[in-house]
């Protein structure tokens, strides 16, 4: 049974689920797109990894580096921020402050420059007394100096972990591993210096950097920049490189084309482009799922378990084999939205105010625009935006009523509440399966769907039969 079919078996209302096939599907083209989303959850403007890896694929092309290394280095810079997530929990709770905007205003900080990190501290501390905000000015500087090194340290080992999980190249991980190494050895996570730091993490490292500073304050800044870290942030020779680029050369108007995806496609090595089959789709869905999770550590299994729970209920509402992976894929990456809101938000263990929760409401969104832009993902991206959908049409981010929602969608939305009842939270702990099917059961013809309800309670009961068998 196709998902109209299992429409129509759910409440007789016939609704074709519409559906984009994978074809060939560049890999490129799907981690750049994929890359935005580590960009919202390090604060960037979308797109910066991929004008980032302009920079450094020029950089290559300079240092004469080879294909192999040329290859390596075009998915370390799209997949720089891939372990960022896990520092944002942490981070947000050292400052007591939106995680986003921390790191948006960081990445001018010069962190080898004590007086820079005070005065960084001061301004992104919360609002407060001036006796006060010293205090926690102070406090956070000391557990800066504590435990820096460990949050960065998670980061790159998770990062470099995921790098290598997708089946990149050894150099694309330790260049992701090593991307916050300094020249002059004081840099994080273990103060690597000079030629010991890979050569390709040195050129991530001034790229990422050189493409915030022309973003914000322009070419002449961003040059600024580089000739005063030379020797200290940066390696001398690709510091070189980069200076050596001309104001008249085509670098700096690709960086602010409207092109620049088209752009960074193109500069993928012509002799390494991979095309993905379905296990290699779900394989990104499946790492990028575990970057979501890690944004909270309420969140630790949540996209993997929606994804199941989702697969449990199209299963025995008689789902086709390709209509049951893309709604796996769609639990997977269904929060992708949320890498773009802040832990102050995410983690909350009081009601949210409706500042705050109008910004949470925004997630679904960024997740439809997210998987909307990759040809692959287009078939499931609605789907996988609609998991705070209603079937009384008054869920959001769309408001829209059962007639306009398909079987997947549905289905999905039932997952999502029955696995949020049955895991931490930060206002509640986790529900027994009981309890959150009872509340589901209630919800069913207002909330949720009740022929999705009632296959997900029969689903976990076959699991449960085979388990105990």
């Amino acid at each position: 049974m196709g998902d109209s079919e299992a429409r129509r078996a759910a409440d007789g209302v016939e609704m074709e689920l519409v559906r984009g096939g994978a074809g060939q599907v560049r890999q490129s083209e799907v981690i750049a797109a994929l890359s935005h989303a580590l960009d919202m959850t390090e604060g960037h403007p979308v797109g910066q990894a991929e004008r980032t890896c302009l920079i450094g694929m020029r950089l290559a092309h300079e240092l004469q580096l080879d294909a192999e290394d040329s290859y390596a280095l075009y998915y370390a810079l799209l997949l720089k921020d891939v372990g960022c997530s896990s520092s944002a929990a942490r981070m947000c709770e050292l400052f007591g402050t939106d995680d986003i905007a921390l790191k948006t205003h960081g990445k001018l900080v010069d962190w080898t420059k004590p007086v820079q990190v005070a005065r960084y501290a001061s301004q992104h501390v919360p609002p407060g007394g001036r006796i006060a905000r010293a205090q926690r000015t102070l406090s956070v500087l000391r557990s800066l100096v504590a435990e820096g090194k460990a949050i960065v340290e998670t980061r790159c080992d998770r990062g470099a972990a995921i790098v290598r999980s997708l089946g990149f190249p050894d150099a694309s991980a330790d260049a992701v591993w090593a991307l916050d190494e300094y020249w002059d050895g004081r840099g994080q996570p273990t103060g690597m210096a000079g030629d010991d730091i890979p050569l390709l993490a040195r050129i991530a490292c001034l790229s990422q950097t050189a493409e915030v500073f022309f973003a914000t304050h322009g070419l002449a800044a961003a040059q600024e920049m580089v000739r005063e870290r030379s020797g200290r942030w940066f390696d001398p020779q690709v510091s070189e490189a980069f200076l050596a680029i001309g104001p008249g050369d085509r670098l700096w108007a690709d960086l602010v084309s409207d092109d620049v995806a088209a752009l960074v496609l193109a500069l993928e090595p012509a002799d390494r482009v991979l095309v993905l089959d379905a296990a290699g789709i779900d394989n990104i869905c499946e790492a990028f799922a575990d970057v979501i999770d890690a944004k909270s550590p309420f969140t630790a299994r949540h996209s993997r378990g929606v994804a199941t729970y989702a697969g449990l209920i199209g299963s025995t509402l008689g789902f086709a084999h390709e209509d049951l992976r893309e709604l796996h894929r769609a639990g997977m990456l269904h929060d992708i939205g949320k890498l773009g809101i802040p832990n102050t938000i995410l983690d909350k263990p009081a009601k949210l105010t409706d500042d705050e929760f109008a910004r949470m409401r925004l997630h679904p969104a960024y997740t439809e625009t997210i998987l909307a832009g990759i040809p692959a993902f287009a078939g499931f991206a609605a789907v996988a935006a609609a998991h705070h959908e209603r079937i009384d049409g008054r869920g959001y981010h769309r408001g829209v009523p059962a007639g306009n929602l398909p079987v997947s969608a549905r289905a999905l939305a039932v997952a999502d509440v029955f696995e949020a009842l049955t895991a931490d939270r930060p206002y509640r702990g986790p529900m027994d399966p009981d309890e959150a099917l009872a509340i589901c059961r209630r919800d069913a013809g207002k909330h949720l769907d009740p022929a999705c309800v009632d296959a997900l309670a029969a689903g976990i009961g076959r699991a449960a039969q085979r388990y105990a068998a």
